[in-house]
């Protein structure tokens, strides 16, 4: 169990990047005050959180209504992953992993971040909740779809610190530093995703 909450806790993670979405919220809140700020972090964390909690939920349900097999999803899943950790690797920032050029120019000129685009899609992108879908379609008994949940709340409380530490975050590692960080954590989500794929394949043709 400890080696299923690790790679649940390692692959959340990976996907949500605390320190890199923690460097984009300060440059989207420049000349927010400090309080402001934090109150901005604590609600899309939240709002977030419960966003991600919805598709652990019904995710399995709304692939069966509309016909999607899980095998489909993962290797489906894994390529939109492979994407994002082509971004991650690569430093980019495209709607897959963050905010367009208009998403971007419309947070500017809003004084109030916390629901977009910190929430959607800084946190509840698309790679948060395809992850958290397959994730807890692979957890097939209740005790390891609490550890999956258990890892989604440890890792969102992580990501809340760094957001409420985003300053100093920024200080401490710098741009340089914060691309590093999500350069590393792109080369691994890359083998995540390559995982996925071919689970999904072995799924679909019974392969052992």
């Amino acid at each position: 169990m400890l080696r299923q909450l690790f790679y649940d806790l390692a692959s959340l993670v990976v996907i949500l990047d605390p320190v890199g979405t923690a460097v984009m919220f300060l440059g989207l809140t420049p000349h927010a005050a400090p309080a402001h700020r934090r109150s901005m972090a604590w609600r899309g964390a939240l709002v977030a959180t419960l966003i991600i909690l919805a598709f652990a939920f019904m995710g399995q349900a709304l692939l069966e209504m509309m016909g999607i097999t899980l095998a489909a999803f993962r290797i489906a899943g894994g390529l939109l992953l492979f994407l994002l950790a082509t971004d991650m690797v690569f430093a980019l920032h495209s709607g897959i992993r963050g905010t367009t050029g208009p998403e971007q120019e419309e947070a500017t000129h809003s004084r109030d971040v916390a629901v977009f685009p910190l929430a959607i899609p800084l946190l509840a992108g698309p790679g948060a909740l395809t992850s958290i879908m397959l994730l807890m379609g692979g957890a097939h008994a209740w005790d390891q779809k609490s550890l999956v949940l258990a890892a989604l709340i440890a890792v969102m409380a992580l990501t809340l610190a760094t957001l409420l530490a985003a300053a100093a975050v920024a200080r401490l590692l710098g741009v340089t530093g914060a691309n590093v960080v999500t350069r590393v954590l792109g080369v691994v989500l890359a083998a995540l995703a390559t995982q996925f794929v071919l689970d999904g394949v072995r799924q679909s043709f019974n392969l052992t």
